[in-house]
């Protein structure tokens, strides 16, 4: 099998980094980019035998990217510290990369843990992530976030899981809502759009009919009544976000 570098970005993750870490043993080479933890982040990654980078935080997609450039592996394994490579997955990649069929990256299906469950509704699961691609052939793009890989070649999917245990309760959540609303805002306002009352009140509500009803989140019962909600509120905050720049753009 080729060589495999894992590259995962790290800021304050002692909680998760463990379990991420212990379920990639077997790649060739971990390497870590962590933006100034004062946890024990950097303690545990040394101890898995990662290669630690420090750097400055640039934004996911730059990030992401300077990972891949770090890397020594054939192929990048691109994960975050909150997800969990399964062994069937481990034995999926095995066996599809024991042999060269000219894919060039694979899709990984992950499924994502939320409120003491696994979401499988809403739109939610499967959620398919480039992640696996070969050096060289996947480069990804410069955004702060919502970054994605952009692949010269065919890509596959694996059909085995990559566990993602996004958040271990509602105020972990909130939190990085407002972090991610903060990049999505500036993102969209740099693009040249700008914040109206219409998307304030109408693409919350999309958003909410869209998760709970057309894609059935209802049926993970109070998990996904809860998670379709929150998603209308990150849709909320995020626009409400932009409204204040295109304000605070109108004033200067």
């Amino acid at each position: 099998m080729p060589k495999i570098s894992a590259v995962i970005l790290t800021k304050n993750e002692e909680r998760n980094l463990p379990r991420c870490l212990e379920a990639i043993r077997w790649v060739d080479e971990i390497l870590i980019l962590d933006s100034g933890s004062s946890d024990g982040t950097l303690g545990i990654a040394k101890k898995f035998g990662a290669k630690v980078h420090q750097l400055p935080w640039e934004g996911f997609g730059k990030q992401k990217q300077k990972g891949v450039d770090l890397a020594s592996g054939e192929w990048v394994l691109s994960i975050d510290a909150d997800e969990v490579v399964t062994p069937e997955l481990k034995a999926e990649i095995a066996s599809r990369l024991a042999v060269d069929n000219g894919t060039a990256g694979y899709f990984l299906k992950r499924k994502a843990y939320f409120l003491d469950r696994f979401v499988r509704h809403g739109g939610w699961y499967p959620d398919w992530v480039l992640r696996l691609f070969k050096k060289g052939k996947g480069r990804f793009t410069p955004a702060p976030v919502h970054e994605s890989v952009v692949l010269d070649g065919p890509a596959g999917r694996l059909e085995a899981d990559l566990l993602h245990y996004t958040d271990p309760d509602f105020s972990h959540y909130l939190a990085k809502l407002n972090r991610y609303t903060d990049l999505s805002a500036r993102e969209l306002f740099e693009k040249g759009e700008l914040g109206s009352l219409f998307k304030i009140l109408a693409n919350p509500a999309a958003k909410f009919f869209s998760q709970y009803l057309l894609k059935a989140g209802f049926l993970d019962g109070r998990a996904g009544f809860i998670l379709a909600g929150a998603s209308a509120f990150h849709v909320f905050s995020k626009y409400v976000k932009l409204w204040e720049l295109s304000r605070d753009k109108g004033n200067s």
